[in-house]
């Protein structure tokens, strides 16, 4: 899949500048068009507001509209400094209306967020990475906060389980993943998997002309996602792919699992499909 269509989806202040930068150079290498989107439902004062005096909600829908414009100023000077001034553009709240982020990604190739250190609600306009990939049926690019990186990865570690999300993840991100000079594809657990009839997901990724190596860690007392990301860190890999809710959004949000955990905590961008 070319990725021709990206959005950047707003994550909160604090991850905003890293996704933006990282968005700016994915447009570049695939030559495509950047869109900003800042809005995770209604207007804080809309949804916590009732009862509130109008002028304590001025206020509130003072200092949103205040954020937005920062948002959008930043937005558009990087943009227009990087020579994507033509192909970038920055959906404000009121012009998406009543529509969820989730609902206009379905129209893009490309998720490009950072990950929402707060709880949900706590940034009326940030959109969350994991429901992003839950509810929109496209990937999402979760960009660490302070990321920062000269060039796109060159060394890509593919987290595999076999599974239907992990394939999904695999055929998302084929497009990054072809050209790059190294794929290291991990797996986790007791025993190496035993390689399946026509050679697995190995002798796919030689197929599409790309030299992959199998790294096999047995299961200890970090668990799967902080050695998901030690051998990225080993390997020198600089993008994770992998992918997300093979057990319900409640699971995940009441144990915490290892999607969650890996776009907590990554050190490198994590591509992420449902």
């Amino acid at each position: 899949m070319a990725f021709r269509n990206l959005l950047l989806a707003f994550s909160g202040d604090a991850a905003f500048e890293s996704s933006l930068a990282h968005a700016i150079k994915l447009a570049h290498h695939h030559d495509a068009w950047l869109t900003a989107v800042m809005r995770n439902g209604t207007s804080a004062v809309d949804r916590y507001g009732a009862g509130l005096p109008r002028a304590l909600k001025e206020q509130v829908r003072q200092v949103e509209a205040e954020d937005v414009a920062v948002t959008k100023a930043m937005f558009e000077r990087e943009t227009h400094a990087a020579g994507l001034a033509g192909r970038a553009m920055f959906i404000a709240p009121e012009a998406l209306g009543d529509m969820a982020p989730s609902a206009l990604a379905r129209a893009f190739d490309l998720i490009v967020t950072g990950f929402q250190q707060d709880a949900p609600g706590d940034d009326p306009h940030a959109a969350h990475p994991d429901l992003l990939a839950l509810r929109s049926g496209r990937p999402v690019l979760v960009v660490p906060k302070d990321y920062t990186a000269d060039a796109l990865s060159n060394h890509v570690l593919l987290a595999w389980d076999g599974k239907r999300a992990a394939a999904r993840a695999l055929g998302d991100a084929m497009d990054v993943i072809e050209g790059k000079r190294a794929v290291t594809v991990l797996t986790v657990g007791g025993e190496p998997p035993p390689t399946p009839p026509g050679g697995g997901v190995l002798t796919h990724l030689e197929r599409h002309g790309i030299a992959a190596k199998h790294l096999h860690e047995a299961l200890d007392h970090r668990g799967i996602a902080a050695i998901i990301e030690d051998t990225a860190d080993a390997v020198g890999a600089k993008l994770i792919v992998m992918g997300a809710y093979e057990h319900s959004k409640f699971t995940q949000d009441m144990f915490g699992g290892v999607t969650h955990k890996v776009m907590r905590t990554a050190r490198v961008p994590v591509f992420l499909s449902h």
